[in-house]
């Protein structure tokens, strides 16, 4: 049986309100729904930045839980970047936006996308993390990206499908994708998984 037939029997809940997410979810040939509920990013200040990320996508996923019904599997996200174990957030004007680049400028970092698939009855959370390596920036490109690209709503300060993945990026080990928002070959096994466990 294919994929999307497996799907059939269940509605498919975005809890996301990322344009990334619902294009890459789409891609994977998905029919689902948007469903968001406001709920206070709040963690606790000894977690690894890789537990921060599916502790997030799982209190997402809390927020709405109650409401699901019987027949819909709800799947959250969160995206945290790190530099030295550091978070870096979105930024929240052009001169933080600067600074985050500026630091990632011409080395590593790690971007953690945890994931959370929820149901009335069972949960499953996980974690992607890809190791992803910066270009020397100059002040004049990283200025030209942020003006021409805006990312301020993105953690970290960019976005791999814009220009600073496609001319400022050297290396992505890992899941290209999980960069995005979503790790598209985890998620598929993992809803695999869960469906299976339903059935």
């Amino acid at each position: 049986m294919t994929f999307e037939n497996r799907l059939k029997p269940y509605k498919i809940i975005l809890g996301s309100k990322s344009p990334r997410r619902k294009y890459l979810l789409e891609e994977l040939g998905i029919k689902f729904e948007i469903r968001t509920v406001d709920c206070e990013e709040l963690f606790p200040a000894n977690l690894k930045p890789s537990d921060v990320a599916q502790y997030l996508a799982k209190l997402k996923a809390e927020a709405q839980r109650s409401n699901l019904q019987k027949n819909e599997i709800l799947i959250t996200a969160d995206t945290v970047v790190d530099v030295d174990e550091m978070i870096m957030n979105k930024p929240a004007d052009r001169n933080e936006a600067y600074d985050m680049l500026k630091k990632l400028s011409g080395r590593n970092h790690y971007v953690h996308t945890g994931i959370c698939i929820s149901s009335w009855e069972k949960q499953a959370d996980f974690c992607e993390t890809t190791k992803v390596t910066f270009h020397d920036l100059t002040d004049e490109e990283i200025y030209q990206y942020i003006d021409r690209c805006q990312p301020f709503d993105k953690a970290g300060s960019y976005g791999i499908q814009e220009w600073m993945g496609y001319a400022g990026m050297k290396k992505v080990d890992g899941d290209f994708f999980s960069v995005m928002g979503l790790p598209l070959q985890l998620l598929y096994r993992q809803l695999n998984r869960f469906i299976d466990g339903a059935e």
